[in-house]
């Protein structure tokens, strides 16, 4: 079986966020960047456990630049067998989309899977773009994955209950929580990663269709008011009149 990975970066959880620009670009100064974690913990490592069930190859693909190089070898490290990086800084996710399914067309592999969205962007779009590009069915938010000869059979979560389908491969999938346990890359691993190919690839100039006109960081906590526990009438008004429910 013949797999691919996307792999995008995001920045750590614990990057302090803050714009430049007048707002209108992410101040990257400082900022360390992580594998996004739907793309690592549950694409990559279900891609992983298929090749280990049925033979075949993983392959991990990025749209970045060489500052993306550290984040795809850690991709390897965790037990892809080669990386490709298309050479371009990621701008939106059609301009993503259309990067990754030109490099894909021809590749023949029998199973795409990503994260259902970044942890920056939260925008689940990248999936479904791609697999319009390459004219595959799409199942998005899946849960679980299980490919048995050319079928494969996913369950996703809807409101209620749990949906299972059935789709013939080449299928994208978009894995959410529950698609498999993150794996922690040893020390042999990352070893090894130092080695395995890293292909990069020219950017086929798709258009960036959209663009972000500004940002704001969500306003801030506010302080907290102690209420003497005698005096009701006051938390009554407060709860009224300034308390929220978000």
């Amino acid at each position: 079986m013949k797999i691919l990975v996307c792999i995008s970066k995001a920045p750590d959880t614990t990057t302090k966020i803050a714009f430049t620009d007048g707002d209108t670009k992410f101040d990257e100064e400082g900022v360390k960047y992580i594998v996004n974690p739907y793309d690592e913990w549950y694409a990559l490592v279900r891609g992983l456990e298929l090749k280990e069930a049925h033979g075949g190859s993983v392959t991990t693909v990025t749209v970045g630049t060489s500052e993306d190089d550290a984040t795809i070898r850690k991709a390897l490290a965790i037990g892809a067998d080669d990386a490709v990086r298309i050479d371009t800084k990621a701008e939106d996710a059609f301009q993503v989309a259309k990067e990754i399914a030109t490099y894909a067309k021809d590749q023949d592999f029998d199973l795409v899977l990503l994260g259902k969205e970044t942890i920056d962007y939260n925008g689940s779009q990248v999936g479904g773009m791609l697999a319009e590009h390459l004219d595959q069915p799409f199942i998005s938010l899946a849960t679980r994955l299980e490919v048995e000869g050319s079928t494969a059979t996913l369950d996703k979560e809807i409101i209620g209950g749990v949906q299972t389908v059935a789709s013939e491969l080449p299928l994208v999938v978009s894995c959410a929580k529950g698609m498999a346990e993150q794996r922690i890359p040893n020390m042999r691993g990352i070893m090894a990663a130092r080695s395995k190919p890293l292909k990069v690839e020219d950017a086929s100039g798709a258009d960036q269709l959209t663009k972000f006109v500004k940002y704001a960081l969500p306003a801030p906590k506010s302080e907290v008011k102690l209420i003497d526990p005698e005096n009701m009438d006051e938390l009554v008004e407060l709860l009224h009149n300034e308390a929220k429910v978000l």
